[in-house]
């Protein structure tokens, strides 16, 4: 039997060009370089992908984990034909659905009703196929009071149901997933990841699943790969990938800023933490540790659909909570511009002693920009050390009590002479 993706000697390699010479210029010598010609490009190379080989056989789930920038989405978009490669192929044997894109194909001034068959075409659905399904997805979309409701009335929510509704229900042989789950609510996310779990039980379809999430990943996937810096540096079973890609990413990280550039419509230039109590990044996070996240984003068009929210996460990337600027009645902007945003975490919330994230997300009818950079562990202190417990605390809280504990004499007495039963 021939592997439905067979991955040989891929490499894909990036041109960045810049005007610019290290440093600024005055506007004398701005003036006399534009008067004088054409400004000179200076090119840089950037290996997105270096020499990747990889199998994947019909029926298998395979999870892709990696450090934001590893290369993960530009192999997905590979795979679907979104971009070329530069050296080496991908040969994929079925039928190809991709979720590199919820929203793929909709229109904001038509109806839900239109989109879903617009969306469809683009998807690769046929119109009598779309037709056949119409109830199916409408009905996982939840959105029957509003199909003939233009979708830019819709809210962020509504929007990615449908939009993921129409692409989960694609027929397919060969299923591409990237991070399409980042955006949405709780209850959504998890109809997501039992939509899938239902289709790779039911049909045997091949899948790549991109995900931040690990506890996803290994409930999911029956294999899972690790990127780092474009090369693939392990596959195998979930549980040990994902150890891996853990023991790469445990150390203290409290700063990040972006190092590549970017044409989103909305991305974040920084995100840090700060300790309340001296207003400098931590040097290490105690349970009694308050932090407060600094986000430094830019718009660079107007988006009148921007959410913009902070989660923070245990070491599987499950979430513990998320806060918005909702939450103290504040709006994201909706005109360009640059914008500082800060969020102090709850005081009195005491983390038990592992390894937590913070992710910044910028999302709205899809997802525009995630960072999933910032990491610590968790110290107890010395009053926390003295005690033992069997196996350690469980729980993603501990929040430390009071206990007061004395002998009743009035209840001893009162059982004086009663034998337990054997």
């Amino acid at each position: 039997m021939y592997p439905s993706i067979s991955i040989e000697h891929l490499a894909k390699v990036y041109h960045l060009r810049s005007s610019r010479a290290k440093g600024y210029s005055t506007l004398r010598e701005d003036l006399w370089g534009r008067l004088s010609g054409p400004r000179r490009l200076q090119t840089e190379e950037f290996w997105a992908l270096r020499d990747i080989n990889l199998q994947v056989d019909p029926g298998e789930v395979m999870g892709v984990v990696g450090a934001n920038g590893a290369g993960k989405s530009t192999l997905l978009k590979i795979l679907a034909r979104v971009t070329r490669p530069s050296q080496g192929r991908a040969v994929l044997r079925g039928r190809v659905a991709s979720l590199l894109e919820v929203g793929t194909g909709f229109h904001p001034e038509l109806t839900g009703r239109e989109n879903i068959y617009v969306s469809g075409a683009v998807l690769g659905m046929q119109r009598q196929e779309i037709k056949r399904k119409f109830d199916q997805i409408v009905a996982f979309a939840e959105t029957e009071k509003f199909l003939d409701t233009p979708v830019k009335r819709y809210s962020s929510g509504m929007y990615v149901r449908l939009a993921f509704a129409v692409a989960a229900h694609l027929e397919s042989e060969i299923l591409l997933v990237d991070e399409v789950l980042a955006v949405g609510d709780a209850a959504f996310q998890k109809k997501c990841l039992g939509t899938m779990e239902r289709v790779v039980q039911e049909s045997g379809r091949t899948i790549m699943f991109i995900s931040h999430n690990m506890a996803a990943i290994e409930r999911t996937c029956s294999r899972a790969l690790l990127i780092r810096q474009g090369a693939i540096v392990q596959v195998g079973a979930p549980r040990e990938v994902i150890r891996a890609y853990l023991k790469d990413s445990t150390d203290l990280t409290v700063q990040w800023s972006r190092s590549q550039p970017t044409v989103r419509e909305a991305y974040f230039r920084r995100v840090w933490l700060i300790d309340q109590a001296t207003h400098h990044p931590p040097e290490c996070v105690l349970l009694t540790s308050r932090l407060s996240v600094g986000l430094e984003f830019t718009l660079r068009e107007p988006l009148d659909d921007l959410r913009l929210s902070c989660m923070v996460a245990d070491d599987l990337g499950e979430p513990i909570f998320v806060s918005m600027p909702q939450d103290s009645g504040l709006e994201c902007p909706r005109r360009p511009g640059e914008f500082l945003a800060t969020v102090e975490l709850p005081a009195g919330v005491f983390l038990e002693k592992r390894t937590y994230k913070i992710i910044p997300v910028l999302y709205g009818h899809r997802l525009y920009d995630r960072v999933d950079a910032l990491q610590f562990p968790v110290y107890e202190e010395d009053s926390w050390q003295c005690v033992e417990v069997p196996g350690g605390r469980h729980g993603k809280l501990a929040i430390p009590c009071t206990w007061t504990m004395k002998a009743q004499e009035s209840l001893t007495t009162g059982l004086a002479g009663f034998e337990p039963s054997t």
